[in-house]
Protein backbone atom coordinates (compact mmCIF):
# COMPACT_ATOMS: atom_id res chain seq x y z
CA UNK A 1 0.00 0.00 0.00
CA UNK A 2 3.17 2.68 0.89
CA UNK A 3 4.48 1.63 -2.45
CA UNK A 4 1.48 3.03 -4.28
CA UNK A 5 0.96 5.71 -2.33
CA UNK A 6 4.28 6.89 -3.06
CA UNK A 7 3.68 5.50 -6.89
CA UNK A 8 0.84 7.53 -6.86
CA UNK A 9 2.33 10.57 -5.82
CA UNK A 10 5.57 10.13 -8.50
CA UNK A 11 2.82 10.49 -10.96
CA UNK A 12 1.18 13.38 -9.38
CA UNK A 13 4.40 15.06 -9.36
CA UNK A 14 5.33 14.31 -13.24
CA UNK A 15 1.89 15.46 -14.19
CA UNK A 16 2.42 18.96 -12.40
CA UNK A 17 6.02 19.56 -13.78
CA UNK A 18 4.15 18.94 -17.30
CA UNK A 19 1.00 21.16 -16.96
CA UNK A 20 4.06 23.99 -15.25
CA UNK A 21 5.31 24.35 -18.85
CA UNK A 22 1.82 25.11 -20.47
CA UNK A 23 -0.11 28.42 -20.71
CA UNK A 24 -3.85 28.22 -19.42
CA UNK A 25 -5.38 27.44 -22.65
CA UNK A 26 -3.38 24.64 -23.27
CA UNK A 27 -3.94 23.05 -19.70
CA UNK A 28 -8.10 23.15 -20.39
CA UNK A 29 -7.46 21.78 -23.61
CA UNK A 30 -5.33 18.63 -21.83
CA UNK A 31 -8.03 18.90 -18.78
CA UNK A 32 -11.13 18.26 -20.84
CA UNK A 33 -9.73 15.46 -22.73
CA UNK A 34 -8.51 14.06 -19.85
CA UNK A 35 -11.98 13.73 -18.79
CA UNK A 36 -13.43 12.74 -21.88
CA UNK A 37 -11.28 10.09 -21.97
CA UNK A 38 -12.48 9.37 -18.75
CA UNK A 39 -16.07 9.55 -19.20
CA UNK A 40 -15.92 7.52 -22.21
CA UNK A 41 -13.92 5.28 -20.88
CA UNK A 42 -16.56 4.99 -17.52
CA UNK A 43 -19.71 5.10 -20.68
CA UNK A 44 -17.80 1.72 -22.70
CA UNK A 45 -17.44 -0.34 -18.59
CA UNK A 46 -21.19 0.32 -18.14
CA UNK A 47 -22.28 -0.44 -21.23
CA UNK A 48 -20.07 -3.64 -21.57
CA UNK A 49 -21.56 -4.60 -18.12
CA UNK A 50 -24.92 -3.87 -19.33
CA UNK A 51 -24.29 -6.29 -22.47
CA UNK A 52 -22.56 -8.67 -20.38
CA UNK A 53 -26.09 -8.62 -18.18
CA UNK A 54 -27.84 -9.20 -21.21
CA UNK A 55 -30.77 -11.96 -20.38
CA UNK A 56 -29.03 -13.69 -23.72
CA UNK A 57 -25.94 -14.68 -21.58
CA UNK A 58 -28.01 -16.87 -19.39
CA UNK A 59 -27.54 -17.36 -15.45
CA UNK A 60 -24.91 -18.78 -13.72
CA UNK A 61 -25.33 -21.84 -11.01
CA UNK A 62 -26.76 -21.18 -7.76
CA UNK A 63 -28.38 -22.42 -5.02
CA UNK A 64 -29.10 -26.20 -4.39
CA UNK A 65 -27.98 -26.67 -7.88
CA UNK A 66 -24.64 -25.76 -7.59
CA UNK A 67 -24.45 -27.27 -4.27
CA UNK A 68 -25.20 -30.66 -6.67
CA UNK A 69 -22.39 -29.21 -8.68
CA UNK A 70 -19.66 -29.54 -5.91
CA UNK A 71 -20.47 -32.81 -5.46
CA UNK A 72 -19.67 -34.22 -8.75
CA UNK A 73 -16.10 -35.64 -8.91
CA UNK A 74 -15.72 -34.10 -12.22
CA UNK A 75 -15.92 -30.78 -10.12
CA UNK A 76 -12.70 -29.82 -9.52
CA UNK A 77 -11.06 -26.67 -8.07
CA UNK A 78 -13.97 -24.48 -8.45
CA UNK A 79 -14.92 -25.42 -11.92
CA UNK A 80 -15.75 -28.86 -14.05
CA UNK A 81 -12.76 -30.36 -15.69
CA UNK A 82 -11.92 -33.06 -18.12
CA UNK A 83 -10.53 -36.57 -17.42
CA UNK A 84 -7.07 -35.41 -18.88
CA UNK A 85 -5.37 -31.84 -18.58
CA UNK A 86 -6.52 -29.64 -20.99
CA UNK A 87 -5.12 -26.27 -22.21
CA UNK A 88 -7.79 -24.18 -23.86
CA UNK A 89 -5.05 -22.52 -26.65
CA UNK A 90 -1.57 -25.14 -27.59
CA UNK A 91 -0.07 -22.93 -29.70
CA UNK A 92 2.09 -20.21 -28.85
CA UNK A 93 -0.14 -17.71 -29.44
CA UNK A 94 -2.93 -16.48 -26.83
CA UNK A 95 -6.72 -16.35 -27.20
CA UNK A 96 -6.86 -13.19 -28.22
CA UNK A 97 -4.13 -12.88 -30.61
CA UNK A 98 -5.52 -16.06 -32.39
CA UNK A 99 -8.93 -14.43 -32.64
CA UNK A 100 -7.05 -11.21 -34.27
CA UNK A 101 -5.68 -13.25 -36.80
CA UNK A 102 -8.93 -14.98 -37.52
CA UNK A 103 -10.29 -11.20 -38.03
CA UNK A 104 -7.97 -10.01 -40.27
CA UNK A 105 -6.15 -12.90 -42.13
CA UNK A 106 -7.03 -14.12 -45.25
CA UNK A 107 -8.15 -17.86 -45.29
CA UNK A 108 -8.83 -19.42 -48.81
CA UNK A 109 -12.31 -20.67 -49.10
CA UNK A 110 -12.89 -20.00 -45.54
CA UNK A 111 -17.18 -19.76 -47.06
CA UNK A 112 -18.69 -20.87 -49.71
CA UNK A 113 -19.20 -18.95 -52.97
CA UNK A 114 -22.29 -20.61 -53.97
CA UNK A 115 -25.22 -21.11 -51.50
CA UNK A 116 -24.59 -24.25 -49.41
CA UNK A 117 -27.22 -27.26 -50.84
CA UNK A 118 -30.01 -28.53 -48.37
CA UNK A 119 -32.99 -30.49 -48.84
CA UNK A 120 -36.46 -28.58 -47.83
CA UNK A 121 -37.95 -31.64 -45.86
CA UNK A 122 -41.05 -30.73 -43.60
CA UNK A 123 -40.52 -32.33 -40.45
CA UNK A 124 -44.09 -32.04 -39.25
CA UNK A 125 -44.72 -34.21 -42.38
CA UNK A 126 -42.25 -37.63 -41.52
CA UNK A 127 -43.88 -40.65 -40.24
CA UNK A 128 -43.60 -40.97 -36.60
CA UNK A 129 -42.72 -44.70 -37.22
CA UNK A 130 -39.49 -44.07 -38.90
CA UNK A 131 -36.34 -43.83 -37.16
CA UNK A 132 -34.44 -41.25 -38.02
CA UNK A 133 -32.15 -38.32 -38.31
CA UNK A 134 -32.48 -34.81 -40.12
CA UNK A 135 -29.55 -32.57 -39.73
CA UNK A 136 -30.46 -29.15 -39.43
CA UNK A 137 -27.04 -27.56 -39.79
CA UNK A 138 -24.05 -27.29 -37.53
CA UNK A 139 -24.56 -29.41 -34.59
CA UNK A 140 -28.46 -29.14 -34.58
CA UNK A 141 -30.61 -32.59 -35.31
CA UNK A 142 -33.92 -33.44 -35.38
CA UNK A 143 -34.21 -36.99 -34.42
CA UNK A 144 -37.22 -39.90 -34.58
CA UNK A 145 -37.42 -42.73 -32.15
CA UNK A 146 -39.92 -45.17 -31.50
CA UNK A 147 -42.22 -42.42 -32.62
CA UNK A 148 -40.54 -39.41 -30.11
CA UNK A 149 -39.01 -36.58 -31.50
CA UNK A 150 -36.29 -35.46 -30.03
CA UNK A 151 -34.33 -32.67 -30.99
CA UNK A 152 -30.18 -32.12 -30.05
CA UNK A 153 -28.59 -28.62 -29.84
CA UNK A 154 -30.85 -26.30 -32.06
CA UNK A 155 -29.10 -23.58 -33.14
CA UNK A 156 -31.70 -21.59 -35.69
CA UNK A 157 -31.89 -17.98 -35.07
CA UNK A 158 -27.86 -16.85 -34.25
CA UNK A 159 -24.88 -18.32 -32.56
CA UNK A 160 -23.38 -15.34 -30.60
CA UNK A 161 -24.74 -12.41 -28.54
CA UNK A 162 -24.63 -10.57 -31.17
CA UNK A 163 -26.78 -11.02 -34.38
CA UNK A 164 -23.73 -9.44 -37.07
CA UNK A 165 -21.03 -12.32 -35.49
CA UNK A 166 -21.16 -15.72 -37.10
CA UNK A 167 -23.81 -15.33 -39.48
CA UNK A 168 -24.32 -18.87 -41.34
CA UNK A 169 -23.70 -19.69 -44.96
CA UNK A 170 -26.37 -18.66 -47.29
CA UNK A 171 -28.25 -22.04 -47.62
CA UNK A 172 -27.45 -23.07 -44.30
CA UNK A 173 -29.91 -21.27 -42.37
CA UNK A 174 -32.64 -23.18 -43.91
CA UNK A 175 -34.54 -24.00 -41.24
CA UNK A 176 -35.57 -21.99 -38.38
CA UNK A 177 -38.06 -22.28 -34.88
CA UNK A 178 -41.41 -22.06 -36.78
CA UNK A 179 -39.81 -25.82 -38.70
CA UNK A 180 -40.07 -27.44 -35.44
CA UNK A 181 -42.87 -29.62 -34.67
CA UNK A 182 -43.70 -30.32 -30.77
CA UNK A 183 -40.62 -31.99 -28.92
CA UNK A 184 -40.62 -35.07 -26.69
CA UNK A 185 -37.59 -34.57 -25.76
CA UNK A 186 -34.61 -31.56 -25.92
CA UNK A 187 -30.92 -32.56 -25.78
CA UNK A 188 -28.19 -30.07 -25.06
CA UNK A 189 -24.52 -31.11 -25.01
CA UNK A 190 -23.13 -27.74 -23.35
CA UNK A 191 -24.03 -24.10 -23.09
CA UNK A 192 -21.21 -22.20 -25.83
CA UNK A 193 -23.56 -20.26 -28.30
CA UNK A 194 -23.04 -22.37 -31.44
CA UNK A 195 -25.39 -24.87 -28.97
CA UNK A 196 -27.28 -23.04 -26.74
CA UNK A 197 -29.48 -20.20 -28.59
CA UNK A 198 -31.14 -17.91 -26.52
CA UNK A 199 -33.92 -16.70 -29.11
CA UNK A 200 -34.79 -20.33 -30.48
CA UNK A 201 -35.17 -21.57 -26.74
CA UNK A 202 -37.16 -18.61 -26.56
CA UNK A 203 -39.25 -19.71 -29.40
CA UNK A 204 -39.46 -23.62 -29.13
CA UNK A 205 -39.99 -23.28 -25.24
CA UNK A 206 -43.97 -23.90 -25.27
CA UNK A 207 -43.31 -26.54 -27.84
CA UNK A 208 -40.59 -28.94 -25.18
CA UNK A 209 -42.09 -31.47 -23.08
CA UNK A 210 -38.81 -32.08 -21.26
CA UNK A 211 -35.15 -31.15 -21.47
CA UNK A 212 -31.88 -33.20 -20.54
CA UNK A 213 -29.01 -31.39 -20.16
CA UNK A 214 -25.28 -31.38 -18.50
CA UNK A 215 -24.91 -30.38 -14.86
CA UNK A 216 -25.50 -26.60 -14.58
CA UNK A 217 -27.10 -25.55 -17.64
CA UNK A 218 -31.11 -25.67 -16.83
CA UNK A 219 -29.85 -22.19 -14.58
CA UNK A 220 -29.67 -20.38 -18.43
CA UNK A 221 -33.42 -22.25 -19.17
CA UNK A 222 -35.35 -21.10 -15.90
CA UNK A 223 -34.08 -18.03 -15.52
CA UNK A 224 -35.44 -17.90 -19.81
CA UNK A 225 -38.95 -18.46 -18.32
CA UNK A 226 -38.71 -23.22 -18.47
CA UNK A 227 -40.62 -24.84 -16.01
CA UNK A 228 -37.98 -26.65 -13.58
CA UNK A 229 -40.12 -29.62 -13.95
CA UNK A 230 -39.59 -30.57 -17.43
CA UNK A 231 -35.74 -30.50 -16.66
CA UNK A 232 -33.44 -32.90 -16.07
CA UNK A 233 -29.68 -32.42 -15.03
CA UNK A 234 -27.26 -35.20 -15.64
CA UNK A 235 -23.29 -35.85 -14.74
CA UNK A 236 -21.34 -37.98 -16.63
CA UNK A 237 -22.11 -41.80 -16.38
CA UNK A 238 -25.81 -40.96 -15.55
CA UNK A 239 -28.55 -42.77 -17.05
CA UNK A 240 -32.39 -41.11 -17.69
CA UNK A 241 -35.06 -43.34 -18.62
CA UNK A 242 -37.03 -41.18 -21.53
CA UNK A 243 -39.60 -43.38 -21.69
CA UNK A 244 -40.28 -47.31 -21.97
CA UNK A 245 -37.59 -47.79 -24.75
CA UNK A 246 -35.60 -45.22 -24.71
CA UNK A 247 -32.29 -44.59 -22.17
CA UNK A 248 -30.36 -41.82 -22.23
CA UNK A 249 -26.76 -42.50 -20.61
CA UNK A 250 -24.77 -39.17 -20.27
CA UNK A 251 -20.80 -39.54 -21.47
CA UNK A 252 -17.47 -37.63 -21.33
CA UNK A 253 -16.30 -35.12 -23.67
CA UNK A 254 -13.50 -33.54 -23.72
CA UNK A 255 -14.24 -29.36 -24.18
CA UNK A 256 -15.39 -26.51 -22.07
CA UNK A 257 -18.13 -24.44 -21.28
CA UNK A 258 -18.84 -21.20 -20.97
CA UNK A 259 -21.53 -18.04 -22.75
CA UNK A 260 -19.21 -15.01 -20.23
CA UNK A 261 -16.51 -14.11 -18.95
CA UNK A 262 -16.05 -17.40 -16.70
CA UNK A 263 -15.73 -20.84 -17.98
CA UNK A 264 -16.17 -24.44 -17.08
CA UNK A 265 -18.92 -23.81 -14.34
CA UNK A 266 -21.52 -26.17 -16.20
CA UNK A 267 -20.52 -29.27 -17.58
CA UNK A 268 -20.01 -30.43 -21.09
CA UNK A 269 -21.53 -34.24 -22.43
CA UNK A 270 -21.54 -36.81 -25.05
CA UNK A 271 -24.82 -39.01 -24.77
CA UNK A 272 -25.79 -42.84 -25.67
CA UNK A 273 -29.35 -43.11 -26.79
CA UNK A 274 -30.73 -46.36 -26.67
CA UNK A 275 -34.08 -47.39 -28.46
CA UNK A 276 -35.19 -50.39 -30.56
CA UNK A 277 -32.98 -49.28 -33.63
CA UNK A 278 -30.47 -49.72 -31.06
CA UNK A 279 -27.50 -47.37 -29.87
CA UNK A 280 -27.01 -44.03 -30.89
CA UNK A 281 -24.05 -41.80 -29.94
CA UNK A 282 -23.62 -38.19 -30.08
CA UNK A 283 -20.24 -37.15 -29.40
CA UNK A 284 -21.05 -33.54 -28.36
CA UNK A 285 -17.92 -31.30 -28.91
CA UNK A 286 -14.88 -32.67 -28.05
CA UNK A 287 -10.78 -33.28 -28.23
CA UNK A 288 -9.42 -36.75 -28.66
CA UNK A 289 -8.95 -38.37 -25.95
CA UNK A 290 -9.33 -41.66 -23.30
CA UNK A 291 -13.17 -41.04 -23.11
CA UNK A 292 -13.66 -43.09 -26.43
CA UNK A 293 -12.03 -46.17 -25.70
CA UNK A 294 -13.92 -46.04 -22.02
CA UNK A 295 -17.33 -45.50 -24.38
CA UNK A 296 -16.43 -48.72 -26.69
CA UNK A 297 -15.62 -50.98 -23.26
CA UNK A 298 -18.90 -49.73 -22.10
CA UNK A 299 -21.08 -50.15 -25.13
CA UNK A 300 -19.25 -52.56 -27.79
CA UNK A 301 -22.11 -52.29 -29.98
CA UNK A 302 -22.64 -48.74 -31.77
CA UNK A 303 -25.18 -49.24 -34.20
CA UNK A 304 -24.68 -45.09 -35.71
CA UNK A 305 -22.79 -42.51 -34.30
CA UNK A 306 -22.81 -38.46 -34.69
CA UNK A 307 -19.38 -37.00 -34.42
CA UNK A 308 -17.76 -33.93 -34.20
CA UNK A 309 -15.97 -32.70 -37.29
CA UNK A 310 -14.85 -28.99 -37.79
CA UNK A 311 -13.67 -25.88 -36.25
CA UNK A 312 -10.51 -27.23 -35.54
CA UNK A 313 -6.95 -26.07 -35.28
CA UNK A 314 -3.42 -27.15 -34.25
CA UNK A 315 -3.85 -23.47 -31.42
CA UNK A 316 -6.66 -25.52 -29.94
CA UNK A 317 -6.43 -28.94 -30.68
CA UNK A 318 -7.34 -30.51 -27.46
CA UNK A 319 -10.98 -29.53 -27.19
CA UNK A 320 -11.72 -30.25 -31.02
CA UNK A 321 -10.35 -33.26 -32.92
CA UNK A 322 -7.90 -32.53 -35.82
CA UNK A 323 -9.02 -34.43 -38.77
CA UNK A 324 -6.90 -37.46 -37.90
CA UNK A 325 -7.91 -37.30 -34.46
CA UNK A 326 -11.57 -38.33 -35.80
CA UNK A 327 -10.35 -40.80 -38.24
CA UNK A 328 -8.45 -42.41 -34.46
CA UNK A 329 -12.08 -41.78 -33.03
CA UNK A 330 -13.98 -43.82 -35.29
CA UNK A 331 -11.54 -46.40 -35.10
CA UNK A 332 -11.88 -47.03 -31.43
CA UNK A 333 -15.37 -46.85 -31.58
CA UNK A 334 -15.91 -48.77 -34.58
CA UNK A 335 -19.84 -47.97 -35.35
CA UNK A 336 -21.65 -49.47 -37.63
CA UNK A 337 -22.33 -46.16 -39.56
CA UNK A 338 -21.53 -43.05 -38.72
CA UNK A 339 -22.42 -39.10 -39.78
CA UNK A 340 -20.16 -35.86 -38.57
CA UNK A 341 -21.59 -32.28 -38.20
CA UNK A 342 -20.38 -29.23 -36.69
CA UNK A 343 -19.42 -27.97 -39.85
CA UNK A 344 -20.80 -26.08 -43.23
CA UNK A 345 -22.88 -23.44 -41.38
CA UNK A 346 -20.87 -21.26 -39.84
CA UNK A 347 -17.01 -20.19 -39.62
CA UNK A 348 -15.42 -20.35 -36.26
CA UNK A 349 -12.24 -21.34 -37.14
CA UNK A 350 -9.29 -20.97 -39.98
CA UNK A 351 -10.31 -23.70 -42.74
CA UNK A 352 -12.01 -24.06 -45.64
CA UNK A 353 -15.55 -24.31 -45.05
CA UNK A 354 -15.51 -27.67 -47.26
CA UNK A 355 -12.61 -28.96 -45.37
CA UNK A 356 -13.71 -31.08 -42.59
CA UNK A 357 -16.41 -33.31 -45.38
CA UNK A 358 -13.58 -33.33 -48.14
CA UNK A 359 -11.14 -34.73 -45.43
CA UNK A 360 -13.62 -37.39 -43.88
CA UNK A 361 -14.58 -38.57 -47.21
CA UNK A 362 -11.09 -39.02 -48.59
CA UNK A 363 -10.13 -40.81 -44.93
CA UNK A 364 -13.61 -42.99 -45.05
CA UNK A 365 -12.26 -44.24 -48.94
CA UNK A 366 -9.14 -44.95 -47.94
CA UNK A 367 -9.65 -46.82 -44.78
CA UNK A 368 -12.94 -47.97 -45.64
CA UNK A 369 -15.20 -45.85 -42.92
CA UNK A 370 -18.77 -46.36 -42.89
CA UNK A 371 -19.72 -42.48 -43.03
CA UNK A 372 -23.04 -41.23 -44.28
CA UNK A 373 -23.09 -37.88 -46.05
CA UNK A 374 -26.91 -35.91 -45.39
CA UNK A 375 -26.95 -32.85 -46.56
CA UNK A 376 -28.75 -30.15 -44.16
CA UNK A 377 -32.64 -31.26 -44.44
CA UNK A 378 -32.23 -34.87 -45.91
CA UNK A 379 -33.46 -37.46 -44.09
CA UNK A 380 -30.93 -39.90 -43.12
CA UNK A 381 -32.93 -43.66 -41.95
CA UNK A 382 -31.42 -45.25 -39.41
CA UNK A 383 -32.72 -48.51 -40.35
CA UNK A 384 -31.45 -47.87 -43.81
CA UNK A 385 -28.19 -49.33 -44.32
CA UNK A 386 -27.55 -48.76 -47.92
CA UNK A 387 -29.30 -45.32 -48.61
CA UNK A 388 -26.91 -43.75 -50.81
CA UNK A 389 -25.94 -39.81 -49.94
CA UNK A 390 -23.38 -37.78 -52.65
CA UNK A 391 -20.16 -35.37 -51.50
CA UNK A 392 -22.78 -32.27 -52.04
CA UNK A 393 -20.07 -30.30 -50.75
CA UNK A 394 -18.37 -30.60 -53.76
CA UNK A 395 -21.17 -28.32 -55.67
CA UNK A 396 -20.94 -25.04 -53.74
CA UNK A 397 -16.90 -24.98 -53.28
Amino acid sequence: MQRSVLVDRNVQQKLCSILSFMNSKTKRIVKYTVYSIGALALLGTCALALFLNGRQFGKMPEGARLERIKKSPNYKDGEFANQSPTTLMTGEKSQLQNIWEFMVNKVADLTPVRAIPTKNTVLTSLPLEDDLIVWLGHSSLFLQLDGKRIVVDPVLVSASPVSFVNKPFPGADRYTPSDIPPIDLLLLTHDHWDHLDYQTMLDLKDRIKSVVCPLGVGAHLEYWGFDPKLIQEVDWNETRQIDASIKLTALPARHFSGRGLTSNQTLWTAYMLQSSFGNLFLSGDTGYDIHFKAIKKQFPTIDFAVMENGQYNEDWNLIHMMPDDLVKAVDELRPTRFMTVHNSKYALARHAWYDPMQKIAQAAAENSLPVQTPQIGEVLLLQDSTQPFSNWWEVAE
